[in-house]
């Protein structure tokens, strides 16, 4: 039997197997080596200024401007691209609420849920991503806003429909005219004006003013934890200004043998549930369903639970002692988790007034 755990621990992940060697110890940084190695992994402050704003987020594709913003904010909050009237990008991405819904999974239309019940992204920041939705099958906030008012389990209105009702509205013709010229209220531009806006939904927070300088920003705990996430390798995956959004990854990445097999006076074998670390609610996996996944945005982790794709972990503690396991193949200790969350909240932060 020994020989048959050992050949299993190699195939599933040699992290499985008690460790012979202790791991290199984690190092020790001082505030300037934390901001050296931050700026190594591309993890940089959020402007604080219009100017920076645009030179980071701005398109020549979809140039932003007062006026497009204007409108892409009405029609962010206004209820009148679903099919009732009933429900808005606003109503699932709650900017007071981390830019998403708080729900494990989307609901729309008539009380419709997501038949992947699939946890709804953040809208915050979610510029700065280079994939969009959980299989980052679109590159751009314009293209990803056009998704949710065809889906017929969420906002269900075709874009002739669309075009249909604005254009009907005095107000919304007005407007477009405006920033697009006259009879330009189409579906393209619709996207365009929602996309402009939700460019300027950048969030600042404790995690920025110490990148910019300010040593008391993050509590002790805090810099441990910023410590382990670059030191261990989170920062590998979850990087970039966004600290995530840049790649698409596979997860799990690792398996293991105490996954198979239960141990009480011998190993038993059991049919593993889910190939996930928690429930397969939805029967999602990812990109052409390879279990390729966009790798979320951090910032404001800590006021968006529940966690991963289909929302089956509502505690921050636990989804980092998944994924250190899981991806990293070196499990947390309790003290590190809390040090990793202590600093996972310094990523929270407020929206940025760019004058807009």
């Amino acid at each position: 039997m020994r020989p048959l755990l050992i050949t299993l621990a190699v195939l599933f992940g040699i992290a499985s197997l008690p460790r012979i060697f202790p791991p290199p110890p984690d190092p020790v940084w001082d505030d300037a080596q934390l901001r050296i190695e931050a700026a190594r992994h591309n993890l940089h402050s959020i402007p604080r200024t219009r100017e920076g704003m645009r030179k980071l987020v701005d398109t020549p594709d979809n140039p932003i401007t007062p006026e497009k913003v204007a409108l892409g904010k009405a029609l962010y909050f206004d209820p009148i691209l679903s099919r009732d009237r009933t429900v808005s990008c606003a109503s699932c991405h709650i900017l007071s609420e981390g830019g998403d819904d708080n729900r494990p999974a989307a609901i729309g239309y008539k009380g419709r849920i997501n038949p992947h019940h699939l946890n709804s992204p953040m809208v915050l920041n979610a510029a700065l991503e280079k994939f969009e939705f959980w299989d980052g099958r679109v590159h751009t906030v314009e293209e990803q806003a056009g998704g949710p008012i065809q889906a017929p389990f969420e906002m269900n209105l075709t874009p002739k429909e669309a075009v249909e009702r604005l254009s009907k509205n005095p107000r919304y013709r007005k407007m477009f005219a405006q920033v697009f010229g006259e009879n330009n209220v189409t579906f393209a531009n619709i996207r365009r004006a929602i996309g402009a806006y939700e460019r300027t939904l950048l969030t600042r927070g404790a995690f920025d003013e110490f990148l910019d300088g300010n040593d008391s920003a993050l509590s002790p705990a805090a810099k441990r934890g910023m410590t382990l996430f670059m030191a261990r390798g989170c920062a590998g995956c979850h990087a970039g200004i966004s600290v995530g959004g840049q790649f698409v990854k596979r997860f799990p990445l690792r398996r293991y043998v105490d996954d198979y097999l239960g141990f009480s006076f011998t190993p038993r074998f059991h049919w593993k549930t889910s190939e996930f670390p928690f429930d397969n609610v939805g029967d999602f996996h990812g990109r052409e369903g390879r279990d390729f996944f966009r790798v979320p945005v951090l910032r404001n982790v800590a006021r968006t639970a529940p966690y991963f794709h289909n929302g089956s972990v509502r505690d921050l503690h636990e989804a980092v002692r998944i994924m250190s396991k899981y991806q990293l193949g070196r499990q947390f200790t309790p003290s590190e988790i809390n040090d990793t969350v202590a600093f996972l909240k310094s990523l929270s932060g407020r929206i940025v007034d760019y004058g807009y």
